[in-house]
Protein backbone atom coordinates (compact mmCIF):
# COMPACT_ATOMS: atom_id res chain seq x y z
CA UNK A 1 0.00 0.00 0.00
CA UNK A 2 1.41 3.38 -0.95
CA UNK A 3 1.28 6.29 1.48
CA UNK A 4 -0.74 8.34 -1.00
CA UNK A 5 -3.59 5.85 -0.94
CA UNK A 6 -3.80 5.69 2.85
CA UNK A 7 -6.78 7.05 4.70
CA UNK A 8 -5.71 10.46 6.08
CA UNK A 9 -7.32 9.77 9.46
CA UNK A 10 -6.58 6.10 10.11
CA UNK A 11 -3.50 5.50 7.97
CA UNK A 12 -5.30 2.49 6.45
CA UNK A 13 -6.29 1.95 2.84
CA UNK A 14 -9.89 2.89 2.00
CA UNK A 15 -12.39 0.00 1.96
CA UNK A 16 -12.84 0.59 -1.77
CA UNK A 17 -11.84 3.04 -4.45
CA UNK A 18 -12.95 6.67 -4.19
CA UNK A 19 -15.67 7.15 -6.82
CA UNK A 20 -15.42 10.56 -8.50
CA UNK A 21 -17.64 12.50 -10.89
CA UNK A 22 -16.05 15.31 -12.97
CA UNK A 23 -18.36 18.14 -14.11
CA UNK A 24 -16.74 20.70 -16.43
CA UNK A 25 -17.76 22.23 -19.75
CA UNK A 26 -14.13 22.46 -20.95
CA UNK A 27 -13.25 19.30 -22.86
CA UNK A 28 -9.56 19.97 -22.23
CA UNK A 29 -9.90 20.33 -18.45
CA UNK A 30 -12.44 17.52 -18.20
CA UNK A 31 -10.24 15.14 -20.16
CA UNK A 32 -7.06 16.02 -18.30
CA UNK A 33 -8.59 15.73 -14.83
CA UNK A 34 -10.26 12.46 -15.80
CA UNK A 35 -6.92 11.02 -17.02
CA UNK A 36 -5.12 12.16 -13.86
CA UNK A 37 -7.70 10.59 -11.57
CA UNK A 38 -8.09 7.40 -13.61
CA UNK A 39 -4.35 6.86 -13.39
CA UNK A 40 -4.50 6.50 -9.60
CA UNK A 41 -5.01 3.03 -8.14
CA UNK A 42 -7.30 4.22 -5.34
CA UNK A 43 -9.59 6.45 -7.47
CA UNK A 44 -12.30 5.53 -9.97
CA UNK A 45 -13.91 8.09 -12.31
CA UNK A 46 -17.57 7.06 -12.59
CA UNK A 47 -18.65 9.83 -14.95
CA UNK A 48 -17.79 13.06 -16.76
CA UNK A 49 -20.51 15.67 -17.28
CA UNK A 50 -20.46 18.72 -19.56
CA UNK A 51 -22.72 21.08 -17.56
CA UNK A 52 -24.57 21.36 -14.28
CA UNK A 53 -27.77 19.71 -15.49
CA UNK A 54 -25.79 16.79 -16.87
CA UNK A 55 -23.91 16.70 -13.57
CA UNK A 56 -27.13 16.37 -11.54
CA UNK A 57 -28.21 13.45 -13.75
CA UNK A 58 -24.84 11.73 -13.38
CA UNK A 59 -24.81 12.31 -9.60
CA UNK A 60 -28.26 10.74 -9.24
CA UNK A 61 -27.27 7.76 -11.38
CA UNK A 62 -23.80 7.02 -10.00
CA UNK A 63 -24.01 8.28 -6.38
CA UNK A 64 -20.30 9.24 -6.33
CA UNK A 65 -18.24 9.80 -3.20
CA UNK A 66 -16.87 13.06 -4.53
CA UNK A 67 -17.78 15.54 -7.27
CA UNK A 68 -15.45 18.08 -8.89
CA UNK A 69 -17.88 20.80 -9.96
CA UNK A 70 -16.96 23.65 -12.27
CA UNK A 71 -18.58 27.00 -11.52
CA UNK A 72 -18.95 28.65 -14.93
CA UNK A 73 -20.88 26.37 -17.34
CA UNK A 74 -23.66 26.73 -19.93
CA UNK A 75 -27.19 25.33 -19.46
CA UNK A 76 -26.74 25.19 -15.66
CA UNK A 77 -23.80 26.62 -13.72
CA UNK A 78 -22.16 24.91 -10.78
CA UNK A 79 -23.73 27.03 -8.04
CA UNK A 80 -27.23 26.41 -9.42
CA UNK A 81 -26.48 22.70 -9.73
CA UNK A 82 -25.03 22.37 -6.21
CA UNK A 83 -28.29 22.17 -4.19
CA UNK A 84 -29.79 19.76 -6.72
CA UNK A 85 -26.67 17.57 -6.55
CA UNK A 86 -26.83 17.57 -2.76
CA UNK A 87 -30.44 16.39 -2.94
CA UNK A 88 -29.78 13.47 -5.30
CA UNK A 89 -26.36 12.51 -3.85
CA UNK A 90 -26.49 13.76 -0.24
CA UNK A 91 -23.40 11.84 0.88
CA UNK A 92 -21.11 13.11 -1.87
CA UNK A 93 -18.42 15.67 -1.04
CA UNK A 94 -18.23 18.52 -3.55
CA UNK A 95 -15.09 20.40 -4.60
CA UNK A 96 -15.83 23.60 -6.54
CA UNK A 97 -13.42 24.33 -9.41
CA UNK A 98 -13.02 28.10 -9.27
CA UNK A 99 -11.24 30.68 -11.39
CA UNK A 100 -8.87 33.10 -9.62
CA UNK A 101 -11.05 36.13 -10.26
CA UNK A 102 -13.21 38.32 -8.04
CA UNK A 103 -16.36 36.72 -9.40
CA UNK A 104 -14.81 33.28 -8.96
CA UNK A 105 -13.97 34.11 -5.34
CA UNK A 106 -17.43 35.52 -4.58
CA UNK A 107 -19.24 32.55 -6.09
CA UNK A 108 -16.91 30.06 -4.38
CA UNK A 109 -17.55 31.54 -0.93
CA UNK A 110 -21.30 31.33 -1.58
CA UNK A 111 -20.93 27.71 -2.70
CA UNK A 112 -19.04 26.82 0.48
CA UNK A 113 -21.85 28.38 2.51
CA UNK A 114 -24.34 26.33 0.47
CA UNK A 115 -22.70 23.02 1.33
CA UNK A 116 -19.64 22.53 -0.89
CA UNK A 117 -16.84 20.89 1.09
CA UNK A 118 -13.91 22.68 -0.54
CA UNK A 119 -12.70 24.40 -3.69
CA UNK A 120 -9.67 24.32 -5.93
CA UNK A 121 -8.36 27.22 -8.04
CA UNK A 122 -8.72 26.11 -11.65
CA UNK A 123 -6.06 26.99 -14.24
CA UNK A 124 -7.18 27.96 -17.72
CA UNK A 125 -6.24 25.81 -20.72
CA UNK A 126 -3.15 27.92 -21.50
CA UNK A 127 -1.65 27.18 -18.05
CA UNK A 128 -2.02 23.41 -18.05
CA UNK A 129 1.49 22.70 -19.31
CA UNK A 130 2.82 23.68 -15.89
CA UNK A 131 -0.07 22.31 -13.84
CA UNK A 132 1.94 20.00 -11.57
CA UNK A 133 0.93 22.00 -8.48
CA UNK A 134 -2.71 21.88 -9.54
CA UNK A 135 -2.53 18.10 -9.98
CA UNK A 136 -0.85 17.65 -6.58
CA UNK A 137 -3.45 19.79 -4.82
CA UNK A 138 -6.33 18.13 -6.66
CA UNK A 139 -5.22 14.59 -5.80
CA UNK A 140 -4.64 15.55 -2.16
CA UNK A 141 -8.13 17.04 -1.84
CA UNK A 142 -9.79 14.13 -3.65
CA UNK A 143 -8.07 11.62 -1.38
CA UNK A 144 -8.71 13.52 1.83
CA UNK A 145 -12.38 14.29 1.22
CA UNK A 146 -13.09 11.14 -0.77
CA UNK A 147 -11.65 8.81 1.86
CA UNK A 148 -13.86 10.52 4.42
CA UNK A 149 -16.91 9.85 2.24
CA UNK A 150 -15.89 6.22 1.72
CA UNK A 151 -15.45 5.77 5.47
CA UNK A 152 -18.88 7.28 6.13
CA UNK A 153 -20.44 4.89 3.61
CA UNK A 154 -18.48 1.91 4.98
CA UNK A 155 -18.18 2.49 8.74
CA UNK A 156 -15.04 1.08 10.33
CA UNK A 157 -13.06 1.99 13.43
CA UNK A 158 -11.38 5.37 13.09
CA UNK A 159 -9.59 7.67 15.45
CA UNK A 160 -12.07 8.71 18.12
CA UNK A 161 -14.89 6.52 16.74
CA UNK A 162 -16.61 3.71 18.55
CA UNK A 163 -15.04 0.32 18.02
CA UNK A 164 -16.92 -2.19 15.90
CA UNK A 165 -17.65 -5.67 17.17
CA UNK A 166 -14.56 -7.82 17.42
CA UNK A 167 -16.56 -10.62 15.80
CA UNK A 168 -16.47 -8.58 12.59
CA UNK A 169 -12.73 -9.15 12.49
CA UNK A 170 -11.89 -5.47 12.74
CA UNK A 171 -9.16 -4.05 14.99
CA UNK A 172 -10.28 -2.00 18.00
CA UNK A 173 -10.48 1.77 17.58
CA UNK A 174 -7.50 3.78 18.78
CA UNK A 175 -7.95 5.66 22.03
CA UNK A 176 -9.28 9.21 21.94
CA UNK A 177 -7.06 12.28 22.14
CA UNK A 178 -4.94 12.80 25.22
CA UNK A 179 -5.80 16.26 26.51
CA UNK A 180 -3.20 18.45 28.15
CA UNK A 181 -4.04 19.57 31.67
CA UNK A 182 -3.81 23.28 32.50
CA UNK A 183 -2.56 23.91 36.02
CA UNK A 184 -2.59 27.71 35.94
CA UNK A 185 -5.36 29.54 34.15
CA UNK A 186 -4.18 32.78 32.56
CA UNK A 187 -6.71 35.09 30.90
CA UNK A 188 -5.69 35.34 27.21
CA UNK A 189 -4.93 38.71 25.64
CA UNK A 190 -5.30 37.51 22.03
CA UNK A 191 -6.89 34.62 20.14
CA UNK A 192 -5.24 32.84 17.19
CA UNK A 193 -7.27 30.57 14.89
CA UNK A 194 -6.00 28.28 12.12
CA UNK A 195 -8.26 26.57 9.57
CA UNK A 196 -8.29 25.12 6.07
CA UNK A 197 -10.68 22.68 4.35
CA UNK A 198 -14.17 23.39 5.70
CA UNK A 199 -12.82 26.47 7.45
CA UNK A 200 -15.10 29.21 6.08
CA UNK A 201 -18.24 27.67 7.58
CA UNK A 202 -16.43 26.67 10.77
CA UNK A 203 -15.19 30.25 11.14
CA UNK A 204 -18.71 31.56 10.67
CA UNK A 205 -19.93 29.34 13.50
CA UNK A 206 -17.13 30.45 15.83
CA UNK A 207 -17.29 34.15 15.00
CA UNK A 208 -21.08 34.21 15.49
CA UNK A 209 -20.52 32.88 18.99
CA UNK A 210 -17.81 35.42 19.82
CA UNK A 211 -19.05 38.66 18.27
CA UNK A 212 -19.62 41.32 20.91
CA UNK A 213 -18.32 38.99 23.65
CA UNK A 214 -14.53 39.14 23.30
CA UNK A 215 -12.45 42.21 24.10
CA UNK A 216 -9.20 41.01 22.55
CA UNK A 217 -8.00 40.90 18.93
CA UNK A 218 -8.62 37.67 17.02
CA UNK A 219 -6.13 36.60 14.33
CA UNK A 220 -7.15 34.04 11.71
CA UNK A 221 -5.12 32.14 9.13
CA UNK A 222 -7.36 30.36 6.62
CA UNK A 223 -5.69 28.66 3.66
CA UNK A 224 -6.90 30.68 0.67
CA UNK A 225 -5.38 32.43 -2.37
CA UNK A 226 -5.27 36.20 -2.92
CA UNK A 227 -8.63 37.90 -3.45
CA UNK A 228 -10.49 35.03 -1.80
CA UNK A 229 -9.51 36.16 1.71
CA UNK A 230 -10.91 39.66 1.16
CA UNK A 231 -14.18 38.18 -0.13
CA UNK A 232 -14.25 35.80 2.84
CA UNK A 233 -13.75 38.66 5.30
CA UNK A 234 -16.58 40.65 3.70
CA UNK A 235 -18.82 37.57 3.64
CA UNK A 236 -18.20 36.79 7.32
CA UNK A 237 -18.87 40.41 8.26
CA UNK A 238 -22.26 40.24 6.55
CA UNK A 239 -23.10 36.83 8.02
CA UNK A 240 -22.06 37.47 11.61
CA UNK A 241 -22.26 41.28 12.01
CA UNK A 242 -18.71 41.14 13.41
CA UNK A 243 -15.88 43.36 12.19
CA UNK A 244 -13.88 40.95 10.04
CA UNK A 245 -11.10 42.47 7.94
CA UNK A 246 -8.34 41.27 5.68
CA UNK A 247 -5.09 42.16 7.46
CA UNK A 248 -2.69 44.72 6.00
CA UNK A 249 1.00 45.22 6.72
CA UNK A 250 1.67 47.45 9.73
CA UNK A 251 -1.96 47.46 10.86
CA UNK A 252 -2.47 48.09 14.59
CA UNK A 253 -4.74 45.42 16.03
CA UNK A 254 -7.83 46.49 17.94
CA UNK A 255 -9.81 44.53 20.56
CA UNK A 256 -12.88 42.71 19.29
CA UNK A 257 -11.78 42.82 15.64
CA UNK A 258 -11.19 39.64 13.60
CA UNK A 259 -8.15 39.79 11.26
CA UNK A 260 -7.76 37.31 8.38
CA UNK A 261 -4.33 36.73 6.84
CA UNK A 262 -4.38 37.79 3.17
CA UNK A 263 -3.85 35.19 0.48
CA UNK A 264 -0.17 34.52 -0.35
CA UNK A 265 1.16 36.35 2.75
CA UNK A 266 2.04 34.91 6.14
CA UNK A 267 0.60 36.92 9.05
CA UNK A 268 3.07 37.68 11.85
CA UNK A 269 2.12 39.37 15.12
CA UNK A 270 4.39 41.63 17.18
CA UNK A 271 3.80 43.77 20.27
CA UNK A 272 5.49 46.83 21.75
CA UNK A 273 4.14 47.50 25.24
CA UNK A 274 0.37 47.66 24.67
CA UNK A 275 0.45 48.12 20.89
CA UNK A 276 0.00 44.98 18.78
CA UNK A 277 0.83 45.17 15.08
CA UNK A 278 0.43 42.88 12.12
CA UNK A 279 3.30 42.25 9.72
CA UNK A 280 2.87 40.42 6.42
CA UNK A 281 5.65 38.13 5.22
CA UNK A 282 6.65 36.81 1.80
CA UNK A 283 8.73 34.04 3.40
CA UNK A 284 8.50 30.68 1.59
CA UNK A 285 5.33 28.60 1.97
CA UNK A 286 5.17 26.20 4.88
CA UNK A 287 3.23 22.95 4.59
CA UNK A 288 2.71 23.97 0.92
CA UNK A 289 0.73 26.96 2.22
CA UNK A 290 1.05 30.72 2.29
CA UNK A 291 -0.50 31.97 4.47
CA UNK A 292 0.33 29.19 6.90
CA UNK A 293 -0.74 28.72 10.50
CA UNK A 294 2.71 27.76 11.80
CA UNK A 295 4.32 31.22 11.34
CA UNK A 296 1.35 32.89 13.01
CA UNK A 297 1.48 30.49 15.96
CA UNK A 298 5.25 30.97 16.33
CA UNK A 299 4.81 34.73 16.48
CA UNK A 300 1.97 34.26 18.99
CA UNK A 301 4.34 32.27 21.21
CA UNK A 302 7.00 34.99 21.02
CA UNK A 303 4.56 37.88 21.46
CA UNK A 304 1.96 36.59 23.91
CA UNK A 305 3.29 33.32 25.31
CA UNK A 306 0.89 31.90 27.90
CA UNK A 307 -1.46 34.83 27.28
CA UNK A 308 -2.31 33.51 23.81
CA UNK A 309 -5.26 31.22 23.15
CA UNK A 310 -4.87 29.03 20.04
CA UNK A 311 -7.67 27.28 18.15
CA UNK A 312 -7.27 24.76 15.33
CA UNK A 313 -10.33 24.09 13.20
CA UNK A 314 -11.07 21.65 10.37
CA UNK A 315 -8.40 21.35 7.70
CA UNK A 316 -6.31 19.01 5.58
CA UNK A 317 -2.69 18.29 6.49
CA UNK A 318 -1.00 19.26 9.74
CA UNK A 319 -0.31 22.99 9.44
CA UNK A 320 -0.29 24.46 12.94
CA UNK A 321 1.30 21.43 14.60
CA UNK A 322 4.89 22.73 14.65
CA UNK A 323 3.81 26.25 15.55
CA UNK A 324 1.66 24.95 18.40
CA UNK A 325 4.63 23.35 20.15
CA UNK A 326 6.33 26.61 21.25
CA UNK A 327 2.92 27.98 22.24
CA UNK A 328 2.26 24.97 24.45
CA UNK A 329 5.77 25.14 25.91
CA UNK A 330 4.98 28.71 27.01
CA UNK A 331 1.80 27.53 28.72
CA UNK A 332 -0.79 28.71 26.17
CA UNK A 333 -4.10 26.88 25.96
CA UNK A 334 -5.14 25.25 22.68
CA UNK A 335 -8.61 24.14 21.58
CA UNK A 336 -8.98 21.67 18.67
CA UNK A 337 -12.13 20.86 16.73
CA UNK A 338 -13.29 17.27 17.11
CA UNK A 339 -13.26 14.64 14.38
CA UNK A 340 -17.00 14.21 13.95
CA UNK A 341 -17.74 17.85 13.07
CA UNK A 342 -14.59 18.45 11.00
CA UNK A 343 -14.87 18.30 7.22
CA UNK A 344 -11.31 16.93 7.35
CA UNK A 345 -9.71 16.02 10.68
CA UNK A 346 -6.16 16.62 9.52
CA UNK A 347 -4.97 19.79 11.25
CA UNK A 348 -6.96 19.43 14.50
CA UNK A 349 -6.32 15.69 14.49
CA UNK A 350 -2.57 16.26 14.36
CA UNK A 351 -2.86 18.57 17.38
CA UNK A 352 -5.02 16.08 19.28
CA UNK A 353 -2.83 13.07 18.54
CA UNK A 354 0.26 15.00 19.65
CA UNK A 355 -1.33 15.67 23.05
CA UNK A 356 -1.15 19.46 22.56
CA UNK A 357 -4.85 20.27 22.96
CA UNK A 358 -6.32 21.37 26.26
CA UNK A 359 -9.79 20.67 24.83
CA UNK A 360 -11.21 18.88 21.77
CA UNK A 361 -14.73 20.12 21.01
CA UNK A 362 -17.42 19.91 18.32
CA UNK A 363 -17.68 23.07 16.27
CA UNK A 364 -20.86 24.16 18.07
CA UNK A 365 -18.95 24.19 21.37
CA UNK A 366 -15.78 25.95 20.21
CA UNK A 367 -17.03 29.52 20.82
CA UNK A 368 -18.45 28.68 24.28
CA UNK A 369 -15.14 27.00 25.14
CA UNK A 370 -13.23 30.10 24.05
CA UNK A 371 -15.47 32.30 26.18
CA UNK A 372 -14.92 30.00 29.16
CA UNK A 373 -11.15 30.34 28.76
CA UNK A 374 -11.54 34.12 28.54
CA UNK A 375 -13.39 33.98 31.90
CA UNK A 376 -10.78 31.71 33.50
CA UNK A 377 -13.19 28.76 33.55
CA UNK A 378 -12.08 25.21 32.72
CA UNK A 379 -13.04 23.79 29.35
Amino acid sequence: MSLSSAHPLTGQAPARKIRVLVVDDSAVIRGLVTRWLSGEADIEVVGAAVNGKDGVDHAEKHKPDLIILDIEMPVMDGVTALPAIRRVAPNARVIMASTLTQRGAEVTIKALAAGASDYIPKPDASQLAGAADYKRELLAKVRSLGARAVSAANPSPAYGAAAASSSAGRPPAPAGPTLRAVTQKVIPEAIFIGSSTGGPEALREVIEGLVGKVRVPVFITQHMPPMFTKILADHLTKQTKATVVEATDGLQAQPGVFYIAPGDRHMIISRNLTVTRISLSDAPPENFCRPAVDPMFRSAAETYGEKALAVVLTGMGQDGLLGAKPLVSKGAQLIAQDEETSVVWGMPGAIARAGLATACKPIQQIAPAILNVMRGVSV
